[in-house]
């Protein structure tokens, strides 16, 4: 895996709520929580615990109402470059090739053609859409849109990659290849991640640590590390066999019981 040298998120004593036909909601309370460069946490709950709440602030869509967020040590006030977002939907443009696609942020930021050109064959290698560069997304399956919309966020060379739910609309098979290519890119690149999402197995299965949030107001109920989904486990499990690990299955029911309230709050 790629030695982490980029920045890493940290969320301080956030709280915040929202203001609901004239009601007050309370979205998130107490967050106080790290993620240092190169982990790959993913982020679990019940429906409305405020997992997307908490990636928007980290993505600087939104500021919290008490609290603060930094990246790199550094308060964020806004979406910067530093920090890129994979959404549950590719959003890609149907009028320009994948290519072009990959190409417009670093195009957008004044990277030279040359150097644009030389990233989205990087990513788009990385990736394995390599030989459909010319392609429009239209023309793609919707696991290929996926693999592009990931590349053309690598392309920026974010420090932190925000991942919210982007296998949540795939079939089961398409969904578990890409959670294996998505920890390769991870080993790779040596990227941050954060990744929020709704399935327990999915949690578990990528995180190098696993965060489960409570109902609403969100606080972090269970934070534990996937130590089976390191560098050294992957190097000695392969990936279709890691669900079956002894380790894997109790992590995962563990989580589960945090998701329906079975287990204790962390101190």
């Amino acid at each position: 895996m790629t030695t982490p040298d980029g920045h890493g998120l940290e969320f301080t004593d956030i709280r915040h709520h929202f203001t609901v036909g004239g009601r007050r909601v309370d979205a998130l309370t107490g967050i106080d929580l790290r993620i240092d460069p190169g982990e790959f946490v993913t982020l679990a709950g019940p429906s409305g615990c405020g997992k997307t709440t908490l990636l928007r602030l980290a993505a600087g869509f939104m500021r919290p109402s008490a609290g603060s967020v930094t990246s790199g040590g550094r308060p964020i006030t806004g979406p910067a470059p530093d920090r890129g977002v994979v959404f549950q939907q590719p959003n890609l443009f149907p009028w320009f090739t994948v290519r072009r696609n990959v190409e417009l942020g670093p195009k957008l930021r004044g990277v030279g053609r040359a150097e644009r050109r030389e990233r989205a064959e990087k990513y788009l290698d990385l990736v394995g859409l390599a030989d459909f560069a010319e392609h429009r997304p239209y023309e793609l399956s919707g696991g290929m849109q996926q693999r592009a919309q990931i590349a053309r966020v690598l392309a920026n060379e974010p420090d932190v990659v925000l991942m919210d739910e982007p296998f949540g609309a795939l079939d089961a098979l398409t969904r578990e290849r890409l959670q294996e290519e998505l920890l390769q890119i991870w080993r790779e690149t040596g990227r941050t991640i954060l990744f929020i999402t709704h399935s327990v197995d999915e949690a578990v299965f990528l995180g190098s640590r696993v965060l489960v949030m409570s109902p609403r107001p969100g606080k972090v109920v269970l934070d534990r590390s996937a130590v089976f989904t390191d560098t050294g486990g992957l190097g000695r499990v392969a990936p279709s066999e890691i669900r079956q690990l002894p380790a894997f299955v109790s992590l995962r029911n563990e989580v589960r019981e945090a998701i329906h309230g079975d287990a204790p709050v962390e101190s």
